[in-house]
């Protein structure tokens, strides 16, 4: 029920139970003063008539008469012995038919002495009449009454009118409460609809009601409390804003923890590395199954800090940091080290290959100049020993040439400077460094340069690297058959590659064969001069033309290595 209403039915109630009340008073009083005053009037009447019995020598039947028509009344003279002797209804025979009235009420009270009133249906006329008796000295009682009938209404009269302005007033009440209850309701309303906007939300809303008195108050009230509390968003917004945007930019995977274990913030970080995408919040039990992670969380429930415990999950390799919350949650830091770890991995690696790499050539020549320090050696030893020291100090100059160039490119100390380069020319000029190699081993060197692809978008240096490694590679690995250096046209660029009939490569060796210092077979390849970095240059100067190379082998089938450069479009 709306306030108009309650407030409307408050006052129609209050009005009516008031009107009620005053009806039912007025027709109390109103009957009660009207009966009196009958009785004040029927009692004069009734001593005038005594009086008149008394001085009178009229027969008292004529005198009933006369005085009852004169008053407009019943008048009644009854001896004291109760024998009615006049009576202005009944003459003759009727007269002295009437009962004896010595037992009336009213009668028994006059000849008391005192003035008898009653009001009863009359034996004789049978109306209702209202009696009033006085005595009369020595002569008996005087009585006059009057029919009730007029007296009733009268008083209904009198009620109705008296209920008709009850009615007006109950009316003019109504509407002045409804007018009322619209003057409360209305500006009660507006703000009860400003506060469940604010309520669910809606801090636009404002009041714009202005009154006077506590109305005028409440309002104003409320339109501080929504500046207040839309500005306290803003800052809790722009705070919660600030704070996600710290989370999210860090490398660092954060994740909270409330009181019910429930997981109710987690920035992207950490969904990438422990692989979730339930949304917020869910249980705690969603995260993965390590056992370290949940003894670290554990530990926070319980109050205590966890330091930097390292654990495995999904392959990668996280540090642990717990933390407990004021309220009983808990707070992870995750912090990846698999880069970390691989990078020290290729670190020992790449000391130990380098290491070892060095350290063979630097056996033979510190064997070699140990034994030239001989004076007997024969001159033919002498040179051939010499002719060994020299080739393994080569070998060392160009494995660090190697490392000095992989180094370059791999820290952006070289960046290409590419243009369109003539693959022909590249390609002899390649094959023809390769020449004397190919030609002790019988191979036989190719070139198959396709029409539509005989230029090529590239840095001509790093094109003759890539090129020579690739030969001098094919070369090395071929017993015996022809080493093939081709190209052609791809949608995107242009694709070159050197194709080799050697020994092959197994599938197990064929996605490492661009890392630093792998060989497939180490041996046989540091025989054949190679310093294991060739393919990893290769690879890096492609990528830095934003280009890719591929390799495709079978054992015995020989292996065939592409690169592909893009257009200068693309």
């Amino acid at each position: 029920m709306r306030l108009t209403q309650r407030l409307l039915l408050g006052a129609f109630l209050v009005v009516g139970f008031l009107a009620v009340f005053i009806v039912a008073l007025v027709d109390r009083q109103l009957g009660t003063r009207l009966r009196e005053d009958a009785v004040t009037f029927l009692e004069r009447e009734a001593v005038l008539v005594g009086v008149s019995w008394a001085r009178e020598t009229l027969h008292p039947d004529s005198l009933a008469d006369r005085a009852g028509e004169a008053l407009g009344r019943r008048v009644t003279l009854i001896r004291t012995d109760g024998v009615v002797v006049g009576d202005a209804a009944f003459d003759g025979d009727a007269l002295a038919a009437l009962q004896n009235h010595a037992a009336r009420p009213e009668v028994v009270a006059a000849l008391a002495g005192e003035v008898g009133t009653a009001r009863r249906a009359s034996i004789s006329t049978g109306a209702t009449e209202l009696y009033v008796a006085v005595p009369v000295r020595g002569l008996g009682v005087a009585r006059v009454s009057l029919p009730t009938a007029g007296l009733d209404g009268t008083i209904r009269s009198a009620r109705q009118e008296v209920l008709l302005g009850v009615l007006v007033a109950l009316a003019l009440a109504l509407l002045l409460a409804l007018l009322f209850s619209r003057a409360v309701s209305r500006p009660v309303e507006e703000l009860r609809d400003v506060a469940q906007a604010l309520a669910d939300g809606d801090l636009t809303r404002r009041p714009v009601l202005h009154a006077p008195g506590e109305v005028g108050e409440l309002a104003a009230a409320l339109r501080s409390l929504a500046e207040q509390l839309s500005a306290r968003l803003r800052a809790l917004e722009a705070e919660e804003a600030l704070l996600s945007q710290l989370i999210e930019s860090r490398n660092e995977a954060v994740i909270a923890v409330d009181t019910a274990q429930r997981v109710v913030r987690m920035n992207e970080t950490a969904r990438r590395l422990l692989d979730v995408r339930e949304p917020l919040p869910f249980p705690v039990d969603l995260l993965p199954r390590d056992v370290a992670l949940r003894d670290a969380l554990l530990t926070a429930f319980a109050g205590g800090l966890t330091e930097s415990a390292e654990v495995e999950i999904g392959g990668r390799t996280l540090t642990v940091t717990a933390r407990p919350l004021a309220d009983g949650g808990a707070v992870l830091a995750l912090f990846d080290l698999t880069t970390v770890r691989r990078l020290e991995a290729v670190r020992r690696d790449f000391v130990a290959n380098v290491s070892h790499e060095l350290r063979t050539p630097l056996t033979v020549i510190g064997g070699f100049a140990e034994t030239l320090q001989a004076d007997d050696i024969p001159p033919t030893d002498r040179r051939e020993f010499a002719s060994r020291i020299l080739g393994n100090t080569q070998r060392m100059q160009r494995i660090v040439d190697d490392l000095l160039d992989l180094s370059r490119i791999e820290s952006g100390g070289w960046v290409p400077n590419p243009g369109m380069v003539d693959l022909g020319a590249v390609a002899a000029d390649v094959l023809a460094a390769a020449r004397d190699a190919a030609g002790a081993k019988g191979l036989t060197l190719a070139a198959e340069i396709a029409r539509d692809a005989g230029t090529v978008y590239a840095d001509a240096t790093a094109l003759r690297q890539v090129l020579g490694n690739l030969v001098d590679n094919g070369v090395r690995h071929t017993p015996s058959g022809s080493v093939t250096l081709f190209s052609e046209r791809d949608p995107r660029g242009v694709r070159i590659g050197v194709r080799d009939t050697g020994v092959g490569i197994a599938p197990a060796h064929l996605s490492r064969i661009f890392e630093r210092f792998y060989r497939v077979d180490p041996g046989r390849s540091r025989e054949q001069g190679g310093t294991g970095l060739g393919l990893a240059i290769v690879r890096h100067l492609v990528e830095a033309h934003g280009g890719r190379v591929t390799a495709e082998s079978a054992l015995g089938r020989g292996t065939t290595i592409t690169v592909f450069f893009p257009s200068r479009k693309a």
